[in-house]
């Protein structure tokens, strides 16, 4: 399958865009250079044999739109997504897309009664972690039960700054 991908300095450093034909499949902090190992494995496990070629034509909005969330121009994004992982996976990550605003955030206890699972916070928070889509599905504003920042795949110090980005922490 022939994975599209661009890459640009963000505010928060390199991000990685990766697109097929359906849609944004990730967004990673960092190159391709040095994540390309990582993604070829996360595409196998997939089921998808990937055919790497540098476009920006086919990350165009998805830059766009990041570059205007950036600016503060962009409360929600409209890019299409064509999301890997598994069928609990994906309710998590919907309910992260369709739940949690541009400035609020939510406990992964919140996110596990919005699937309907009130049991599976742990399950929640592996989802959460496995996150392709960074920034775009806002996993950087699910924090823990006490209000705290606990756990994001850039870092704590990019949770903080999204949030903070967003006017959720001063």
């Amino acid at each position: 399958m022939e994975i599209y991908y661009d890459e640009w300095e963000s505010p928060i450093g390199p991000l990685l865009v990766l697109a097929c034909e359906e849609g944004i499949i990730r967004i990673d902090y960092g190159r391709m250079k040095d994540l390309k190992d990582e993604i070829s494995a996360w595409l196998l496990k997939n089921g998808v044999k990937p055919i790497f070629i540098k476009d920006s034509n086919q990350t165009t909005q998805a830059k766009n739109e990041l570059e205007q969330y950036f600016k503060g121009e962009l409360r929600k994004f409209a890019m299409q997504l064509h999301l890997f992982g598994t069928p609990f996976q994906k309710k998590v990550w919907q309910a992260l897309l369709d739940d949690i605003p541009h400035g609020q955030t939510k406990s992964y206890q919140d996110i596990a009664y919005t699937i309907g699972n009130p049991k599976a916070v742990r399950a929640v928070g592996g989802a959460v972690n496995r996150n392709p889509v960074a920034i775009v599905v806002p996993c950087h504003r699910v924090i823990g039960k006490n209000g705290k920042l606990i756990g994001y795949n850039g870092g704590l110090d990019k949770k903080e700054f999204l949030l903070k980005h967003e006017g959720f922490l001063n």
